[in-house]
């Protein structure tokens, strides 16, 4: 369906059921890349939210396949959501359309890189894992139910 409609499964979730439409899928490892270029500090009179969005690309998957034209469009887009944020009155459609199209093009969310075909591979957790849940049938025949 190409940029608009559903967001796809990631690759593990899926099932083929029919030909592949022969457009590769890059993985790549979530997580900041090791090889980022010396990057701009967000401005000191962002707005927290704004700064707080702007740092948190560094730490993400697809900062890998950032550009310099790329991080030129992060702090804009930081920049506009900073003015928004401090604006008196709150942002209209338009305007909040807008952001959000700037931050698609980034593919900062899960759905935006699925489009496009990218996928980063998740963490596992480093802490404690959760005990597995016994079947409610084994529950009831101790508890005597």
């Amino acid at each position: 369906m190409g940029a608009r409609g559903p967001i796809p499964k990631r690759s593990a979730e899926r099932r083929r059921r029919n030909k592949d439409d022969g457009v590769d899928l890059v993985q790549a490892p979530s997580g900041a890349p090791p090889d980022l270029p010396d990057l701009p500090e967000p401005d000191g009179h962002w707005h927290s939210i704004a700064t707080e969005w702007y740092l948190s690309l560094r730490e993400s998957g697809q900062a890998a396949f950032y550009q310099p034209s790329d991080w030129a469009m992060a702090r804009y887009a930081a920049e506009l959501m900073s003015r928004g944020l401090a604006a008196d009155r709150p942002p209209n459609g338009q305007y909040v359309a807008a952001l959000n199209s700037v931050m698609a093009s980034l593919l900062t969310t899960e759905g935006d890189r699925r489009r496009a075909r990218i996928e980063l591979e998740r963490k596992t957790p480093d802490g404690p894992q959760l005990a597995a849940v016994r079947p409610l049938d084994a529950y009831r025949d101790i508890a005597g139910g």
